[in-house]
């Protein structure tokens, strides 16, 4: 299936404490985005803090999405890591569990050169048979994936797309021209990345507003831009909110604040401090997704 339109990071519901995960949370939140109108789910991301997780437990959080979304939308596996071998070894974990494509990582603290970059996913692509998404996330990892290099990796097959989270629309651009195909990797800028030639976004937003995103995506693919930006309007105020403070801190207390799980995160996360969570609540209720 193809991986476009709005796409959910989602996070990893836990039981009290954070000790373990609570897997029939993470299915009834399946449900709802898809009844929500999600057009793709993201297990094991960032916002799913799978840093926290063992393989493991890794393997058993994205089996249990691919069993509950049952074939109905596409599901990407978080599958990346500093290390080339792990990250070989999590993508063929990920395609036995039955993951439709896997989003893996540019190597973070290492810092690899370039060429080192291309060589990772070379290494990464020749391991599965399954479509990559290419995660360039500098402000986490350090590095930046030159469109160059992306569009060399792109030349190797088997390369849906990359998750730009560079922040830099005339990098965003650059991808483009050289015909590599985007999903925004910031909320806040999927209407001009759309409006680029982007073909949706990797949502945090969508976490907690998964109609709202669905219908930007739509606007932008429709070309509509006084409703896009409507929407727009309203995703950049839920944005300032949810990355107010790390994420996935604010978009696991919205969710929780909508019911759908409980607010724990993992160490070295901490719940949101009071004041910032009273207006992020205040903000749901604004945007009329709270009573």
């Amino acid at each position: 299936m193809p991986f476009h339109g709005s796409i959910v990071a989602i996070v990893t519901p836990f039981t009290a404490g954070g000790e373990s995960v609570d897997f029939p949370a993470l299915t009834r939140l399946v449900e709802w985005h898809i009844a929500q109108g999600t057009q793709g789910i993201v297990p094991c991301g960032t916002t799913g803090e799978s840093a926290t997780f063992s393989h493991e437990e890794q393997h058993q959080v994205i089996a249990a999405v691919v069993q509950a979304v049952a074939g109905r939308v596409p599901v990407i596996a978080g599958a990346g890591s500093n290390s080339t071998r792990e990250a070989v070894s999590l993508a063929q974990a990920a395609e036995r569990i039955g993951a439709d494509g896997i989003l893996t990582i540019t190597p973070y603290y290492n810092k690899p050169t370039q060429e080192g970059l291309f060589q990772h996913f070379k290494a990464v692509r020749e391991g599965t048979r399954l479509p990559m998404v290419l995660y360039n996330v500098p402000g986490r990892t350090g590095v930046n994936m030159l469109p160059e290099t992306t569009a060399r990796v792109c030349a190797l097959g088997g390369i849906d797309s990359v998750k730009d989270a560079a922040g830099n629309l005339e990098q965003t651009w650059e991808q483009l021209r050289l015909g590599v195909p985007v999903l925004s990797g910031d909320d806040g800028l999927t209407l001009p990345m759309m409006a680029m030639g982007a073909k949706g976004v990797i949502s945090v937003v969508a976490n907690f507003a998964p109609a709202l995103m669905r219908r930007l995506c739509d606007a932008c693919a429709a070309g509509d831009l006084p409703a896009a930006r409507r929407y727009h309007a309203q995703v950049v105020e839920l944005a300032k909110h949810a990355f107010a403070e790390t994420n996935p801190i604010p978009a696991k207390t919205a969710v929780s604040a909508l019911g759908h799980c409980r607010p724990e995160v993992r160490l070295p996360l901490v719940p949101m401090t009071p004041a910032k969570r009273e207006a992020m609540v205040a903000c749901l209720k604004s945007q009329g997704l709270l009573a």
